[in-house]
């Protein structure tokens, strides 16, 4: 299918001219589509309301998230020593919600609130962009399609920096269309801030890059346009070097992801996008819809996807951005659906067509529900932390395995506050960490048996090469019986309780004492659960 509107051919216009040809028919005038200011605020105020629908989770948040309120909380020039050691590609992202933090405080409306605005404003974005690619109904469906897709409700109430990329690479998109107009070359230079902004958020942002120069080269754009976005593409990949060369040292950030993590939307919203493509769906200008929207929705992904067999990178939320894709593909052919059904003016179209679409609605409630309680993601501290402090009697020992999943019960500092953190050596702060620095795996060992009770914290892979958690491991197995487990938010709390024989208790020097931990909570501490009942 052409990329270009299809213009009267030039003979056919001067023989009607000169009425020597039949004269072409009048084109048939459409119905006044909304107006520009109802197709922005009306999406943006739909992902509003979704977004403020159970954004608190029943007061829960879970593990990257708790990550952002703790870095959020340091101030600057902790944060940016903190990225020279760890979580470098966010540093920018923990900035901005350092100021944020500070001016409206750390509470958890404020940590997920900027992610709600931001998908609005994604979502009235959407809404220009098929406004101008196809028209105002299509824009206006769009951009009311977006909020409702299952990944973007998702990922517009967490604390990270997902849905501001998702905001600022729509924003890149409409400046792409409006760039390969002629005379918008001036366009190019906002289109490179916007996306270099975007890559800075997050790296991945940069394959939205290679989707619009694919786009641009399926469209047959003049050279000109070739031309600006190259100049554009080029500087956004200049200052995004730094950025991406120092962040190669800090690749063990990911070493957790062994293969694709949660493709099936992805490969669904493909699929979808793929069969509305397959339809004519209309379109002016240059650049055609489908030529824009299926590249932003399957490229970035399979571009990880193709990768991930040497170097496993595809995790779902780094590819937020194709659902401007996918809504862009669904208002178009609703758009056309509407269009062919209103001209049959068949009322038993019409009662069909609605039943679908309130079925369509319907079943989007169930998962709409779920997402929005706590175990919708992968792991929840708020629960992990209740279940320690319920396990745990003032006084008991406390060590995690690995040593990484101390972060998971720092979001509130109260739940561990009474118990003696084994392993640490210097907290979170101090080293300007996430997770502390712990001691050597002698002096680890040496302050375990020191203890009857011990309340251990497992999540993750059971399988560590530290020498500190391989002591851990084998004093626990030697010198302690498991007494209880609860599992809670995704970790495991043990309890441990010395055996009556096989293991001495060891001396522990004044070297080997607890070194004291901030008390400061991201927000007021929450009263211990009652007894019996489930945390979280």
């Amino acid at each position: 299918m052409s990329v270009f509107e299809r213009a009267p051919a030039p003979a056919d216009a001067a023989a009607a001219a000169a009425g020597k040809g039949p004269a072409p028919a009048p084109a048939r005038e459409e119905p006044p589509g909304p107006p520009p200011a109802v197709v922005v605020l009306a999406p943006a105020a739909l992902t509003v309301v979704l977004g403020l629908w159970g954004i608190r989770r029943q007061n829960t948040m879970w593990g990257d998230e708790s990550v952002t309120c703790q870095l959020a909380h340091r101030d600057l020039a902790q944060i940016w020593r903190t990225a020279r050691h760890v979580d470098l590609v966010h540093s920018l992202y923990y900035t901005v919600m350092h100021e944020l933090f500070r001016l409206f405080g750390g509470g958890l409306l404020t940590l997920r609130l900027p992610s709600v605005l931001a998908m609005a404003a994604a979502a009235g974005w959407v809404g220009l962009l098929g406004r101008r690619l196809t028209g105002p109904r299509t824009g206006l469906l769009a951009g009311l399609v977006f909020p409702l897709l299952p990944q973007v409700q998702k990922y517009a109430q967490e604390g990270r920096s997902y849905a501001m990329v998702c905001a600022l690479i729509a924003w890149a998109t409409y400046l792409l269309a409006a760039g390969a107009l002629p005379r918008a070359r001036r366009r190019w230079a906002v289109y490179g801030c916007v996306m270099l902004l975007a890559c800075l958020l997050h790296e991945f942002a940069v394959l939205a890059l290679v989707a619009h120069g694919a786009t641009l080269l399926v469209s047959r754009v003049p050279r000109p346009v070739l031309k600006g976005w190259g100049l554009a593409a080029v500087c956004v990949s200049v200052g995004l070097l730094p950025l991406a060369v120092c962040s190669v040292g800090q690749s063990e950030q990911v070493s957790w992801i062994s293969g694709p993590v949660r493709p099936g939307y992805f490969l669904v919203a493909a699929a979808v996008g793929g069969a509305c493509a397959t339809v004519p769906l209309g379109g002016r200008g240059r650049v055609r819809l489908s030529a824009l929207a299926v590249p932003v929705l399957v490229l970035p992904g399979l571009v990880l996807l193709a990768v991930s067999p040497a170097v496993p990178l595809f995790v779902d939320r780094y590819v937020v951005y194709g659902n401007i894709g996918l809504a862009l593909l669904l208002g178009a052919r609703i758009d056309r659906f509407l269009r062919r059904r209103a001209s049959s003016r068949s009322t038993g179209t019409v009662v069909v067509s609605a039943l679908a679409a309130t079925a369509l609605l319907a079943a989007l409630v169930p998962a709409s529900i779920e997402l929005r309680t706590p175990r919708s993601r992968s792991d929840n501290v708020t629960a992990i932390g209740a279940a320690v402090r319920a396990a745990g009697r003032p006084g008991d020992g406390l060590v995690y395995l690995p040593g990484s999943a101390r972060v998971l019960t720092a979001a509130d500092p109260e739940d561990t506050r009474f118990l003696t953190d084994l392993a640490l050596a210097r907290d979170a702060v101090s080293s300007d960490t996430l997770a502390g620095v712990e001691l050597p795996a002698r002096t680890v060992a040496a302050r375990m048996r020191a203890f009857d009770r011990i309340v251990a914290v497992r999540a993750g892979s059971p399988a560590s090469a530290d020498q500190r958690d391989e002591a851990k491991t084998a004093t626990l197995r030697r010198c302690f019986d498991p007494h209880a487990t609860t599992e809670a938010g995704g970790a495991h709390i043990t309890v441990y309780v010395r055996k009556h024989h096989g293991c001495l208790r060891g001396p522990v020097r004044r070297d080997q004492q607890s070194p004291v931990l901030p008390s400061r909570a991201p927000w007021p501490a929450r009263p211990a659960p009652a007894a019996g009942r489930t945390p979280g």
